[in-house]
């Protein structure tokens, strides 16, 4: 995970809560940190989710995996990411702890959970995660401000996970990386609408067919370059046209692991994520 590094100013602070940042839920929640606030060592990601009907604003590839396997859960409702701790109780408990609250030339930082999730799990209706490499373990200051936050939601009666790469399997990673470079925010969508209407009608006839088969397929039938089909998929899929569990081997995929997006939700991504 890239480092977050970002430090605000008292006026900064409150222009961003009078902006509602870290305020509202699902469509309306706004993160406390977006990708151009936060210098991170990683690559950041702007990715439209399904389930809140907004684009959500993540900071790392590790971030991005925890996210899709969030929105592939079937019992998540809500995921708010980047969300504000109240200051005035981190600050409590961090005087209580005897430990330095985050501070950057005498003004008090805001502490953020990378996730706060809301669920249909009755034992767990909302729980948090906190997104680091295992590297970062190593790190004293870290593991005095995972206690802050521990503390923190332990006190509100949500619990906290902590999420390494070592808990995120090699073919999310490996799926990540073999969509990320079709990911552009300057896409042609009505181009990109002419290749879903084609793979939508295809894919709901062919669901015992591998998905390299049927694009093996499309590219026979629409006299294409070999491989056209192939790229345009993995397009539908890195834009969020087009859904599959992330834990699956792409190229294992058939049409009946692809979960095609209502026209109603792709309208609304595009507003929301320009």
């Amino acid at each position: 995970m890239g480092k977050k590094q970002y430090w605000n100013s008292e006026a900064k602070n409150r222009r961003w809560i009078k902006d509602g940042r870290g305020q509202g839920t699902g469509s309306n929640y706004k993160p406390w940190l977006t990708v151009r606030d936060v210098a991170s060592e990683g690559r950041s990601h702007r990715v439209f989710g399904h389930i809140s009907q907004r684009t959500h604003h993540l900071l790392s590839d590790l971030e991005l995996a925890t996210f899709l396997l969030l929105q592939w859960r079937s019992t998540t409702t809500d995921i708010r990411e980047q969300f504000p701790l109240d200051r005035e109780v981190t600050r409590e408990i961090s005087e209580r702890l005897g430990i330095e609250h985050p501070n950057h030339h005498g003004v008090d930082q805001y502490m953020s959970s990378d996730f706060v999730v809301d669920s249909r799990e009755k034992d767990r209706p909302r729980f948090t995660i906190q997104v680091k490499t295992s590297e970062a373990y190593s790190n004293p200051r870290t593991i005095e401000k995972l206690e802050i936050e521990r503390l923190y939601w332990r006190e509100k009666g949500v619990p906290i996970f902590w999420v390494t790469e070592n808990q995120i399997s090699p073919i999310v990673f490996e799926n990540i990386n073999l969509l990320y470079n079709h990911i552009d925010d300057d896409t042609d969508h009505d181009d990109l609408l002419v290749q879903f209407e084609i793979f939508s009608k295809h894919i709901r006839a062919s669901e015992n067919l591998r998905v390299k088969e049927l694009c093996m397929k499309l590219d026979a039938s629409y006299d294409n370059s070999p491989g056209e089909a192939l790229y345009q998929v993995k397009r539908l899929l890195a834009q969020r046209y087009c859904h599959f569990d992330i834990t699956k081997p792409f190229t294992e995929l058939r049409c009946s692991d692809i979960t095609v997006e209502t026209f109603d939700a792709l309208q609304e991504s595009w507003c929301v994520s320009s």
